[in-house]
């Protein structure tokens, strides 16, 4: 009881009370507002027209229509591609063929190309897909029209140029926001930084003010300091979550007095790894070097960019001893999947497992530490012994 009094009286006066709730809210509102409207939903094209036709017009104009595609100019004659995407004013070119509406009415096939600027793919997402539609609704639209023409009725027709239709239908977060993984990954990492950072300089400033020992040995004590670091982190990230979604509209169906339980076991896996990093480091000043451990393979190999499962087996593995990895995943079940708090005992066993073993890690080093410092007294009061005897 002692040490979390001391704890909480050292947070309260400390930076860290500021800066894990200011830190995460201001990183919620400024990258929410700048992400809120992220969906390209028109992406600029140009088109080169070679045809000039009534036709490639009819085209131009589909293509246009799409709700995903903006054309913001038409140029009469073949160009370089990488001009025309050089000054980032449009990320894709489409080039229509000369004598496309001829060889239409011949019912001679014509490649209609498309040439993307994949230095940024993010700009790309929906031209793929909605170039494909447009072009095979174009071929569908084609065949059954010659069908009809010789006789055979428009159902039928339509039967043999498409027997199957695809309707695709995008899950969770169908605007693809980077409010729901990107914006809330970088919160995350802040809060990740400002806790490891504080927990784990607290052995070494209990060293350096001679009261490391000052309630004994057990580990308890590291686990009860613990508390202050995790209930604020927890406060932070839950009123972050709040901003966003109400500031990014950011999805989240779990209902919060449910979701609370998972980021406080959160909370406390990433205190006590803190704890553990800074154990045994000279003074503060080198805590921070040591928490980026955690932080950039929180950052790269959790889910915040990229899926893990696009990475190699190795990496996943490792990401299971990050107590991000699982905070992650525990996001995308309950706050976007509208997931129980039953479905996800993988995730909250593995959190558990995390604060078990650096506690047990805490616990060997303290009593490393603890018979160091009960043999270096054996041998200073020896010392003091003998001159007096002889």
């Amino acid at each position: 009881m002692n040490s979390l009094i001391e704890e909480w009286k050292y947070v309260a006066g400390s930076k860290f009370l500021k800066g894990i709730f200011l830190a995460p809210l201001i990183a919620a509102v400024f990258f929410g507002l700048m992400f809120s409207k992220n969906q390209i939903n028109e992406t600029p094209v140009v088109v080169i027209d070679e045809d000039h036709s009534a036709y490639s017009r009819q085209l131009i104009s589909k293509i246009d229509a799409s709700p995903y595609m903006h054309v913001t100019n038409v140029f009469a004659s073949r160009m370089d591609p990488e001009t025309l995407l050089a000054n980032e004013q449009a990320v894709a070119v489409i080039m229509i063929p000369d004598q496309l509406e001829l060889r239409q009415l011949q019912g001679v096939s014509s490649n209609i190309g498309i040439l993307m600027d994949n230095t940024m793919p993010s700009a790309l997402t929906g031209i793929r897909t909605a170039i494909q539609e447009i072009v095979t609704t174009e071929n569908m639209t084609l065949s059954t029209t010659r069908l009809v023409q010789r006789g055979m009725d428009a159902e039928t027709s339509k039967g043999i140029v498409s027997p199957l239709a695809l309707q695709q239908r995008m899950l969770f977060n169908p605007t693809t926001s980077y409010v729901s993984f990107m914006v809330l990954g970088f919160v995350n990492i802040i809060a990740l930084m400002i806790t490891t950072s504080a927990a784990g300089s607290v052995a070494s400033r209990l060293r350096q003010e001679g009261r490391l020992f000052a309630n004994g040995t057990s580990p308890m004590q590291f686990w009860v300091r613990s508390v202050p670091y995790a209930v604020l982190t927890t406060l932070s990230l839950f009123l972050s979550y709040g901003l966003l979604k109400q500031v990014g509209g950011m999805r989240f169906e779990a209902e919060p007095y449910v979701f609370i339980l998972p980021l406080l076991i959160y909370s406390f896996a990433l205190s006590l790894v803190g704890m553990l990093l800074g154990y045994t480091a000279k003074d503060s000043s080198k805590v921070s070097a040591r928490t980026s451990l955690v932080l950039y393979p929180s950052f790269l190999a959790t889910g915040i960019q990229l899926t893990p499962l696009a990475f190699p087996l190795f990496f996943q593995v490792t990401a299971w001893a990050l107590p991000m990895n699982w905070l992650n995943r525990l996001i995308r079940g309950m706050a976007f999947r509208s997931g129980g708090l039953t479905s996800y005992g993988l995730e909250l066993g593995a959190l558990l497992i995390i604060i078990g073993v650096s506690s047990l890690l805490i616990g060997l080093l303290m009593l490393k530490e603890a018979r160091q410092v009960d043999t270096s007294r054996e041998l200073l009061a020896d010392g003091q012994r003998v001159p007096a005897s002889s």
